[in-house]
């Protein structure tokens, strides 16, 4: 199994950056989701260039937000974008830069059972606590052949504010009419049932040690805790495993409605070769920066990650990003300033 992070901890990453000869520190917080390609990023970057430090802190989404809003950081991440409320409530403008794509799984911790396949309207209906246990009918019915217990099902979901949570509610009110009346879609919503895990490697932890446990989580805690995850099925009626190119799939059906609008969903994607369950994180970045050098080390990182750190995302189970998404923050990238001069180099 490929290695995901090494030598780092679950909550910072301090990786040393460079942007010319001064030494910076930069510092962000938010989304764990994207948190084992940001830790590869910071130390490749370190590597290649030397100098700036980044201290990350995989806090969550809400986290991160909060944070960005209060001044504490250089600019924050979230798998979920501002909504227009939100972006009239920060003290300035707000850019987002969406860095890579990733897939939200539903693991279990079923034992004797290595392959499933779950429907949409089954997915939301365990999570509204109607269907409870593994072998019931609906499950069974999309499982022939497939012993199923009739363990208990361990319902796992977040318990911060999360975009492992937005993505996978925006989902679940894509595909449902009352999840999305009874319920709703976002960072933090009141879950009908299950057990409240802190970050995506919270919920991974309670699959992992509860027998019939069941939670989403981002592809890459799955893999690197063994946790199987099922298959689902999409808008085309195909039952889809999470991989690069289904989520790659999803991002290219999606990239199109971005140019009006970078905050759009791509879950639920009509391609027949797309996973349903997939989204963009994002960083946020104060679009007028406080510090000219600072603003110039971070504006270098990011026009780095659009490039040289795209091709690393594969590795650790994300999708690159589109061209015509590449080019969208890019042009994000010329409109930064700092005390109205521009910080992103040519």
């Amino acid at each position: 199994m490929k290695q995901l992070w090494r030598g780092v901890t679950a909550a910072a990453c301090v990786a040393t950056l460079a942007v010319g000869a001064a030494a910076q520190q930069l510092t962000g917080a938010g989304a764990t989701f994207p948190y084992p390609i940001y830790s590869k990023w910071f130390d490749a970057y370190h590597q290649k260039n030397g100098g700036v430090q980044i201290n990350y802190q995989s806090i969550g989404s809400g986290g991160g937000i909060q944070q960005l809003k209060a001044g504490t950081v250089d600019f924050g991440a979230s798998d979920a974008p501002l909504s227009d409320a939100e972006a009239k409530d920060m003290p300035a403008p707000v850019v987002h830069f969406p860095t890579v794509a990733g897939a939200v799984v539903l693991a279990y911790n079923v034992p004797g059972v290595s392959q499933l396949k779950l429907s949409g309207d089954v997915i939301v209906d365990i999570f509204l606590g109607q269907i409870t246990r593994w072998n019931d009918p609906r499950i069974a019915k999309l499982n022939a052949g497939v012993s199923l217990p009739s363990t208990a099902i361990a319902v796992a979901h977040r318990s911060d504010g999360s975009g492992t949570s937005y993505i996978f509610t925006h989902y679940l009110s894509a595909v449902s009419g009352e999840w999305k009346t009874k319920v709703g879609a976002g960072k933090s919503v009141n879950w009908p049932v299950g057990l409240g895990g802190k970050g995506n490697e919270g919920v991974a932890g309670i699959i992992k040690q509860t027998p019939g446990g069941f939670g989403y989580v981002e592809l890459a805690y799955a893999i690197q805790n063994r946790l199987p995850f099922a298959e689902v099925r999409n808008a085309a009626g195909k039952f889809v495993v999470a991989s690069v190119a289904s989520t790659t799939a999803a991002a290219a059906g999606g990239a199109e409605s971005l140019k009006s609008d970078i905050r759009t969903p791509i879950v639920n994607s009509p391609n027949a070769k797309a996973y349903p369950i997939a989204g963009f994180t994002y960083l946020l970045v104060y679009r007028d920066l406080k510090d000219a050098t600072r603003g110039k080390a971070l504006a270098s990182f990011i026009k780095w990650s659009m490039s040289e750190g795209q091709k690393m995302a594969p590795d650790l189970y994300y999708a690159p990003l589109p061209k015509g998404v590449v080019a969208l923050n890019q042009a994000s990238l010329k409109s930064l300033t700092a005390g109205g001069q521009k910080v992103a180099q040519k």
